[in-house]
């Protein structure tokens, strides 16, 4: 945890109530992000996200497996995380375990919708080749290098850019004579498909420091905390995913209202990362 001192707990908390908080933003104004593509040369995509001080890597790998029995339409989609130890003191030990394993299920739950894939922002059924015989699986694993808050929206916004940045092989079937047989399967070394973003959400927490609640929290601000909820909304505003941390319990109504806030918080982030990916790609594009 963050140790502070009684006045610089009262200078955050009196920041947030007068709406300029202590690196001079209001309560609903992100940090400065900046984004990189193509990090990883080895994966199949990956991208690095800074939102101020905190620093995230993902990277997205594909490869070839087989639906499972239940969900026979869908391809398989994993999200893992890790904390480097060098990133937040707080991540010696099995501290950085337990936030990693939080951090996947809070992203799990926010981009892959619930156990029936309904209101899932990353759609497995696109993943699919070979209905019940192949699909895709894809593995998402993210890597704080550096934490400064607000993590969960940093590696939401890296896994948006990652994708929008990956490649999957095109391929080719070869059906057998019999129905039951398992089909070949080519992948071409020149021709990939890019992976559609359209409908990838970006994540905003909002955090509850005394009566209100701000957006893009530091480390300080999440240590004065009673409770933080992320929303996972996609381009037209809708809801894919929901997850809250934090003891305190949060009135129906301030959740509805703090729903509202981050549809509009969302729309403002969802803007800065297509500018960002935008200005990434051309800068790729005349490197090549």
């Amino acid at each position: 945890m963050v140790g502070l001192s009684l006045g610089e707990k009262q200078f955050i908390h009196g920041g947030i109530a007068q709406d300029l908080r202590t690196d001079g933003r209001k309560r609903l104004h992100y940090r400065p992000i900046s984004i990189e593509t193509g990090v990883i040369p080895q994966a199949n995509g990956s991208a690095r996200v800074r939102l101020g001080a905190t620093d995230v890597i993902v990277s997205i790998k594909a490869e070839l497996g087989k639906p499972s029995s239940l969900q026979p339409d869908k391809g398989k989609v994993a999200i893992f995380v890790d904390c480097s130890p060098t990133a937040a003191p707080m991540f010696e030990g099995r501290g950085g375990e337990e936030l990693s394993s939080e951090l996947s299920v809070a992203l799990q739950r926010c981009l892959l919708g619930g156990k029936s894939g309904a209101g899932a922002g990353i759609d497995p059924s696109s993943l699919v080749i070979v209905e019940g015989k192949v699909c895709w699986d894809l593995y998402i694993d993210g890597l704080v290098v550096s934490s400064d808050g607000n993590l969960l929206d940093a590696l939401g916004a890296a896994i948006k850019v990652a994708l929008s940045n990956t490649g999957i092989p095109k391929v080719t079937v070869i059906l057998g004579p019999s129905p039951n047989d398992q089909p070949d399967v080519d992948l071409s070394d020149e021709e990939f498909l890019q992976f559609d973003t359209t409908g990838v959400p970006v994540i905003v927490t909002l955090t509850k420091v005394g009566r209100h609640y701000i957006a893009d929290a530091t480390l300080e601000e999440e240590s004065q905390m009673s409770s933080a909820m992320s929303v996972s909304l996609n381009r037209h505003g809708h809801i894919c995913g929901l997850t809250k941390r934090g003891a305190a319990g949060l009135d129906p109504s301030v959740v509805l209202d703090m729903i509202s806030v981050a549809q509009h918080v969302g729309e403002q982030l969802m803007s800065m990362l297509d500018s960002e990916i935008a200005a990434a790609e051309a800068a790729a594009a005349q490197e090549q």
